[in-house]
């Protein structure tokens, strides 16, 4: 295969590119655009976003029988299982080839699942990605790396005055997390008896779990990726952790935004440094490919520290692709596709992760990830579309077209929306209702959500209705319907 030596070269090749690639997930959110970057790219969802207006999103139209779905793994196992889904990928084999397979989230039966289908998994393998993404084992890799922690210790915990003895040094207020889950399900703060025993029976059944010193702190979120070369990184991002008027998750991630100066430059070579080091060892440790860190500043002493690890694509990765310098050069996917289609290609790494950091190069976006914050049961029976909202004088919106790009939000009174949850699904606390993307920031310069972001969101959950549902009434099949996850 013919050595590829410049950008117009990578963005040639995709752009010829034969081999069929899929994302499967339950959205298509996490690899937005790609299908304009890449030839013969497609979605394959288990919600439909778009209502069946995406040339490139294919959802099966028929409910097949399926247990309880208890996270992505179980929804991309019942789509690689489905038959419309098996004709779709077969349909689209090219020379025998039936092509790539990309995934959010997977698991063993998921890498059967797609080889049985001839797809080749664009990833690491299951386990190791669960190894890394385990919260103690990520302090581990920092250690090796040479990447800072939050003080911390690893251990087990029995009950109440263990923890105080084996967490002594780290002072009363401490952050518990188990060593797997997300946006905030597993992250406990304890300052007393209390605030332990209600989250104690989590926090026993581990074996290991990571105990830290609570500091007063900025989230952020940075992604890079493992190539041949070395380690690309994508400019560092805010996070937008906790806001009560978008999750009912303390510790919970709801959104991003990036601009060029949102820290200043110490923080921000420092970080770029982390995470060319994190991912280095990474490829010690057999990884290769797309990965997210979240780095914890702390607001005291303007200390970085590592929060933890996403081995994968994860909810900023469109926001990292569609930025300034990936529209420029290539987005930072491009290269994660490259390493797993075994294709040769030079490139200069520090001078394409410098060029990246540089304030000029990033334009400034935000996304906001709206959840269902009420502890009502309710169903759902008008939704906002996916598309393009305008806002009007009087803080209302309107919708004005159906678009997947978020590059046709104009100015500061549009924002395009994904929808998540759908006419007939039920809200319940938690559950993700969609992203709400715009140009320009939505936090203050000291981490609260801004006035703009508020009358988004206000105006944006007025376009719901929905009912309470009374759970004296509800079928055991009903309840099953109503389970939740994370879906991003």
């Amino acid at each position: 295969m013919k050595t590829l030596h410049t950008l117009s070269d990578i963005r040639d090749f995709f752009k010829s590119n034969r081999t069929p690639i899929y994302f499967i997930s339950a959205t298509n959110f996490n690899l937005l655009g790609m299908d304009e970057w890449i030839s013969n790219f497609k979605f394959i969802s288990h919600i439909d976003s778009y209502n069946g207006q995406h040339p490139n999103v294919f959802s099966p139209k028929e409910e097949m029988p399926h247990e309880e779905f208890t996270g992505i793994e179980d929804i991309n196992n019942y789509l690689l299982q489905h038959p419309e889904v098996i004709q779709f990928i077969k349909s689209r084999s090219v020379d025998g080839e039936m092509g790539k397979a990309l995934f959010l989230m997977f698991d063993e039966k998921t890498e059967k699942l797609a080889r049985a289908l001839g797809l080749d998994v664009c990833f690491p393998s299951a386990q190791l990605r669960s190894f890394l993404d385990n919260k103690v084992n990520t302090n581990r890799t920092a250690e090796k790396a040479g990447v800072a922690c939050v003080p911390y210790v690893l251990s087990p915990v029995n009950d109440y005055h263990h923890l105080r003895k084996v967490a002594d040094q780290l002072g009363q207020d401490l952050v518990i997390q188990t060593p797997y889950g997300d946006s905030g399900h597993t992250t406990f703060f304890i300052s007393n008896e209390d605030d332990f025993n209600l989250y104690k029976e989590e926090i026993i059944a581990e074996r290991e779990v990571k105990i830290m010193k609570r500091i007063h702190c900025y989230g952020t979120a940075i992604e890079g990726c493992v190539t041949r070369h070395g380690t690309l990184v994508a400019p560092l991002m805010t996070e937008l952790v906790g806001f009560k008027e978008l999750t009912p998750y303390k510790g919970g991630w709801c959104g991003n935004e990036i601009f060029g100066h949102a820290f200043n430059a110490d923080i921000r070579e420092k970080a770029k440094r982390y995470t060319q080091q994190f991912g280095d060892q990474l490829r010690k440790e057999g990884y290769k490919g797309y990965f997210e860190l979240d780095f914890l500043i702390d607001k005291d002493n303007g200390e970085i520290y590592l929060g933890e690890l996403n081995p994968r694509i994860s909810g900023v990765s469109s926001l990292t692709n569609h930025s300034k310098f990936a529209m420029t050069d290539v987005p930072l996917f491009l290269f994660h596709l490259l390493e797993w289609m075994d294709v040769p290609y030079e490139i200069n790494v520090n001078e394409l992760v410098n060029r990246w950091s540089e304030a000029e190069n990033m334009d400034s976006w935000s996304q906001l990830v709206i959840k269902h914050t009420k502890k009502s049961l309710e169903l759902a029976i008008k939704v906002p579309e996916s598309g393009i909202w305008e806002m009007k004088k009087n803080g209302h919106i309107q919708f004005k077209k159906m678009d997947a790009h978020r590059q046709s939000v104009v100015d500061d009174n549009e924002a395009f929306f994904l929808q998540i949850t759908q006419k007939d699904d039920y809200l319940y606390e938690g559950a993700d209702l969609g992203i709400l993307v715009m140009r320009g920031r939505l936090m203050s310069d000291d981490f609260q959500l801004s006035e703009r972001a508020k009358r988004w969101l206000k105006a944006l959950r007025a376009q719901y209705e929905s009912e309470i549902i009374d759970l004296g009434t509800l079928t055991e099949e009903d309840l099953f319907d109503a389970g939740g996850f994370k879906v991003m």
